[in-house]
């Protein structure tokens, strides 16, 4: 299983529609990778409890993907009495949006089994989170899985600003302006559910981060030398600066949407 999940839309077979759409582990293992290894810090998650607020459907599907990513997040800085109560919880609300089946009861034994081993409980919530994915993708759920996508999504970069704070030339920030482009895959698969009106409250939402991530500047290699002092340059077929200005605006408005859901206020 790659760390990507392949969003399929396939209303028109003979013109097939897919967008890439990672998981929520994948820039919380960046982070690890590039420093703060010896993080256990786990005040910022949603704890277990606010799972008995969810009542509605909607805000089951996101905070399914907000838990996910949490239980990602422990498994993969290695706090293993955490990631078996985030199991718990994922599965609990796995349940709840029908989805019971692909989230074994036997998977809390592997994670019990491997606690103090964080690639394989790294391992273990990605094969939860994306055996999730497929379970709705293959009930038809389209709703259903935007929301959770959306969810784990929010949750990466606001569990990221957590991590990391800007610091010019860091990585962690270049990977976070490189979300631009993922979140613009990510409103293009939500405009394809968004009669479904918690897709479309969501969609909205995420186009009020967008308007902050475009302002980001694109900049053509070969200007290069011309750009200002303290801005990060991300390589790619053009490169993106982003000021920690722009930097604090988007996390800003993350933490905004993140309290929304995760408060289901």
């Amino acid at each position: 299983m790659t760390d990507t999940a392949r969003v399929e839309e396939a209303s028109q077979p003979s013109n097939e529609t897919f967008f890439q759409v990672p998981s929520p582990g994948e820039m919380l293992t960046f982070i690890k990778m590039v420093g703060g290894k010896e993080n256990k810090d786990v005040s910022f998650l949603n704890p277990p409890s606010n799972q008995r607020n969810y009542t509605d459907s909607k805000a089951k599907a996101l905070n399914f993907g907000i838990y996910s990513c949490d239980l990602s997040y422990c498994s993969i800085f290695e706090i293993g009495s955490e990631s078996v109560k985030y199991y718990k919880t994922v599965k609990e609300m796995g349940d709840q949006i029908g989805i019971s089946t692909a989230i074994r009861p036997e998977v809390l034994k592997r994670v019990e089994a491997n606690i103090g081993k964080a690639d394989s409980l790294a391992v273990i919530a990605d094969d939860i989170y994306f055996s999730s994915f497929e379970a709705l993708e293959g009930s038809k759920q389209g709703s259903t899985l935007a929301l959770m996508v959306s969810g784990g999504w929010i949750e990466s970069l606001f569990i990221a600003s957590k991590l990391a704070k800007y610091k010019d030339g860091s990585p962690i920030i270049e990977r976070l302006a490189d979300q631009k482009y993922t979140l613009e895959n990510l409103i293009e698969f939500l405009k394809k559910h968004e009669k479904d009106p918690g897709v479309a409250s969501v969609k909205a939402d995420l186009e009020s981060v967008m308007a902050e991530f475009n302002k980001i500047k694109e900049v053509d290699v070969k200007d290069k030398g011309k750009q200002e002092k303290n801005m990060t340059t991300l390589e790619g077929g053009k490169q993106l600066t982003i000021t920690e200005d722009i930097y604090k605006s988007i996390i800003s408005k993350v933490a905004e949407l993140r309290a929304k859901y995760t408060q289901n206020s």
